[in-house]
């Protein structure tokens, strides 16, 4: 009975993976993919921020990683994607800039409550500071969980919590003043 017992627990465990697991398992692939972003991007700053939104990506899939033959692998992919995403992102932010500069309305104006208005303003952020400030703000996770979740400096968790703060405060004002105009 007791080797069932231990049998079953352990093929839980091997399905589902803690943070303590997530540490041991995937954080260290993290300098590899601070590596491969910086070639990739060839900044610093936007290499960690890739890096940062794949490990979020991982710990959010953590239990299909846990059963993944090579996590490695996984990551390099996500990694990859990602940095096309952003670079897609980019693009449409500069064709979007373009089309506003020739008078087609912009219809985050159109929002019916502050609460609709503030969501659709997380919603825009890019992915790596909309998933921190969820973390921190709707699920309340403690900043030293998303540390270790992310493999993130303080200093920067501080800095894309500060940015998202910034930029849903700048679009709420802007944006509840173009409501009343």
């Amino acid at each position: 009975m007791s080797q069932n017992g231990k049998f079953f627990v352990s093929n839980i465990e091997s399905k589902k993976m803690n943070i303590e697991a997530f540490k041991r398992n995937i954080v260290p692939i993290r300098q590899l993919l601070v590596t491969r972003a910086r070639s990739m991007t060839g900044d610093d700053s936007q290499a960690e921020d890739l890096v940062q939104e794949v490990m979020l990506k991982m710990w959010d899939r953590r239990t299909e990683v846990a059963n993944h033959p090579n996590p490695t692998a996984l990551a390099m992919t996500m990694l990859k994607n990602k940095a096309h995403d952003q670079w897609r992102q980019q693009q449409i932010r500069t064709n979007t800039s373009r089309a506003a500069e020739h008078g087609i309305e912009d219809n985050r104006a159109e929002a019916r409550s502050d609460m609709e208005l503030i969501r659709q303003i997380v919603n825009r952020l890019p992915p790596l500071q909309q998933k921190i400030f969820r973390m921190k703000e709707i699920e309340g996770y403690e900043a030293q969980e998303i540390i270790s979740i992310t493999g993130c400096s303080p200093e920067a968790l501080r800095q894309n919590l500060s940015r998202a703060r910034r930029t849903i405060r700048e679009e709420f004002v802007k944006l509840s003043n173009d409501k009343r105009i």
